[in-house]
């Protein structure tokens, strides 16, 4: 089994995503495969044909409740068309059965930004199990039901811990590098150890922070491994799979 965290800005062409989710489904042949997605440019674009403002407080986005519906309506079209692009899936959000719950974290100054807490694994495990991939976008809920705006980076870590399997987070970089741009430098597996002392050493550092914190986080919660790779061109997926492109963090 293998989640794969399909980044907003790796969907910017409709073209490459068709190409990934082929890719995808390919590999169904060998892997049951769950599919988490975010879609920040997605958002951007409808937020701002509405006349509506992005904040973002401690890198995350401040969501009154218009923009909450906005955001809940783009995850629900991308689901169901990148489960469209795949053949024989489902696009899923966190109200399909309670699939994702959570709670607000600041609701004074964030709004409906929050985390989720429970991920219902029986549902997945029942469409894998049927034969169809559940694509996920990452709108939960909370305990009475109302939807809440979750990091697809955070969400795709806590299926891929319920299901106790690796992850591939596919954004816009190729890995983790020890001396970023030199392309020797790109490491092919960091124990989290290493990720700590990137970080300290300063080798880790601004927007790849984010990115191994998300795999960090999927660690902590029960995955496996988590690799980082780029999803910005196509036929890297199965080298990904294979350990032959991208950074795989192990415990």
């Amino acid at each position: 089994m293998l989640v794969i965290k399909y980044g907003g800005n790796a969907m910017k062409s409709s073209q490459l995503r068709k190409a990934i989710a082929l890719e995808i489904a390919a590999l169904r042949a060998e892997h049951s495969v769950v599919v988490v997605h975010g879609g920040g440019p997605v958002i951007e674009a409808n937020l701002k044909a509405r006349g509506l403002v992005s904040e973002f407080k401690r890198g995350m986005r401040v969501t009154s409740s218009e923009v909450m519906e906005v955001i809940e309506m783009c995850m629900t079209t991308l689901s169901k068309e990148l489960a469209q692009d795949l053949g024989n899936a489902v696009g899923l959000s966190g109200r399909d059965s309670a699939l994702l719950v959570g709670e607000a974290l600041e609701p004074l100054e964030l709004g409906r930004a929050g985390k989720v807490n429970t991920v219902n694994a029986d549902l997945l495990k029942a469409l894998l199990k049927a034969g169809y991939t559940p694509v996920v976008g990452c709108v939960g809920v909370d305990a009475v039901g109302e939807a809440l705006n979750v990091n697809a980076d955070w969400v795709a870590g806590a299926v891929a811990g319920v299901l106790e399997c690796p992850i591939i987070y596919l954004s816009d970089v190729d890995g983790v590098y020890r001396n970023y741009p030199d392309p020797s430098s790109l490491a092919s597996t960091l124990e989290v150890s290493e990720i700590q002392q990137g970080i300290t050493e300063g080798w880790i550092s601004s927007g790849m922070i984010p990115k191994v914190e998300a795999a960090l986080h999927a660690l902590e919660r029960g995955a496996t491994s988590a690799t980082i790779a780029s999803g910005m061109h196509a036929g890297v997926l199965a080298d990904v799979v294979l350990g032959q492109a991208g950074t795989r963090i192990i415990p």
